[in-house]
């Protein structure tokens, strides 16, 4: 008799329970681990980070007054690679604000060329050779390749045959009339002698006889 007057109320409890309540029993239950939940295992194959002055061999730094007469720029020229016989050398000018204004690259056998001039023998040891390039960088931006005037007044523009490429006429015009301008020399290879100078003209450097 007590069974039959619960078992209604029963009945009413369970039809009134929200379809919204049984959705957010569901939605709360934790989903089962899977792959991308876990944390990526450490790759120890991957190559570590390379350090970029790992391979410097040679630097040679110098500041000396070039594109303003105010203050000086830095004169750079880092030798990297593998081995002082078979690396490159940058050349790079940069001015006080940090702007690089000027950029080349030189290999080591461009800067051993030369060599051959003051061998005593018809060969060098490698220990010798390391050694010319190792001075040849040193003395990169020696006092004495530094010129002022950079275009002096008794020179005269250069026949076709005799200019550097590119030889801007205009600006050797320029530069021939300013006393102050200064020129930087450079070997590359045996003979190839190269000088350049910063041009107020075209706002760069520019290369001159």
């Amino acid at each position: 008799m007590r069974l039959s007057r619960i078992l209604p109320l029963l009945l009413v409890a369970a039809a009134c329970s929200s379809p919204e309540q049984n959705a957010a029993s569901t939605v709360t239950a934790t989903a089962p681990d899977s792959a991308a939940d876990r944390p990526e295992p450490l790759d120890t194959a991957r190559p570590a980070p390379v350090d970029a002055q790992a391979d410097t061999l040679l630097t040679s730094r110098t500041k000396h007054v070039f594109s303003a007469a105010s203050t000086p720029d830095v004169f750079s020229l880092v030798l990297r690679g593998s081995s002082v016989l078979s690396g490159e050398a940058t050349l790079t000018i940069t001015t006080a604000s940090g702007q690089v204004i000027f950029r080349e690259v030189l290999s080591s056998p461009d800067l051993e060329a030369a060599m051959v001039y003051e061998m005593k023998g018809p060969t060098a040891t490698q220990a010798e050779r390391e050694a010319y390039v190792r001075k040849r960088v040193k003395e990169f931006f020696a006092d004495k390749n530094f010129q002022r005037p950079a275009v002096a007044k008794s020179a005269t523009f250069p026949a076709a045959a005799e200019a550097p490429a590119g030889l801007d006429r205009a600006a050797w015009d320029d530069l021939h009339r300013r006393p102050e301008a200064i020129a930087f020399h450079y070997l590359v290879g045996k003979e190839d002698r190269r000088t350049i100078a910063w041009s107020p003209l075209r706002k760069q450097v520019v290369h001159i006889p």
